[in-house]
C-alpha cells in the first residue's frame, strides 16, 4: 500500500448515519437502504458515539416489537470506547489501529470530533485492487447526509436473491 495515502483518500466522505435518538430499527433501515455494513451513530453536536454494524443490528431487530419501540442507539453504543482518526492522517496508521482494535470500520471526525467520515476494511481492499478512486465528497467539505432523505426504496427479496429480514 502506497505510505502516502491518506484516511481522506480512502474513506466515505459522506456515510448515512442516525442519531443517537434514533431507534434500532430506524439505523437497520439506513443500513438496509444504503448498502453501508456500518451506521455511525451521531450525537446532536455531531460528535460520533459510534459505529454500529449490520450483523449487530439484525441481532439487536429480532428482539419483539414491544421491546425495540423503547430502545434508542445511544444505548448500543453507551460505554464502548469508539477509537477514531482524522483525513489527513496515514491509511497505514489507519489500518494498524483498525488491527488492534479488532474493528473493521472507523469513524473519521475533525478535531472537535465531529464526523466527517467512515473507514472501512473494504476501502483497503479497493485501494489493494486498485478499484479506489478517492470521491468529490471525500474532497469538499465535511459533511453527513441526512438519515433518511435521498435514500434508494428499500430493495426486494427477488431482486437481490437474498431474505431480508
Amino acid at each position: 500500500m502506497d505510505e502516502r495515502l491518506s484516511v481522506g483518500d480512502m474513506m466515505n466522505g459522506a456515510p448515512y448515519s442516525v442519531g443517537e435518538d434514533e431507534t434500532p430499527l430506524m439505523a437497520w433501515e439506513v443500513a438496509e437502504r444504503s448498502g453501508q455494513r456500518h451506521v455511525p451513530v451521531v450525537r446532536r453536536d455531531g460528535r460520533c458515539a459510534g459505529v454500529l454494524d449490520r450483523a449487530e443490528l439484525a441481532v439487536v431487530c429480532a428482539d419483539p416489537a414491544v421491546t425495540l419501540s423503547g430502545r434508542r442507539v445511544r444505548d448500543l453504543v453507551c460505554g464502548r470506547r469508539t477509537v477514531t482518526v482524522h483525513p489527513e492522517e496515514s491509511a497505514v496508521r489507519a489500518a494498524a489501529v483498525m488491527a488492534e482494535g479488532n474493528v473493521d470500520a472507523l469513524p473519521v471526525t475533525d478535531p472537535r470530533g465531529r464526523l466527517t467520515g467512515l473507514l472501512t476494511a473494504q476501502d483497503y481492499v479497493a485501494a489493494a485492487a486498485g478499484l479506489h478512486r478517492p470521491s468529490a465528497s471525500a474532497r469538499e467539505a465535511p459533511h453527513v447526509r441526512a438519515t433518511l432523505p435521498g435514500l434508494p426504496p428499500r430493495r426486494r427479496e427477488r431482486e437481490i436473491g437474498i431474505p431480508i429480514p
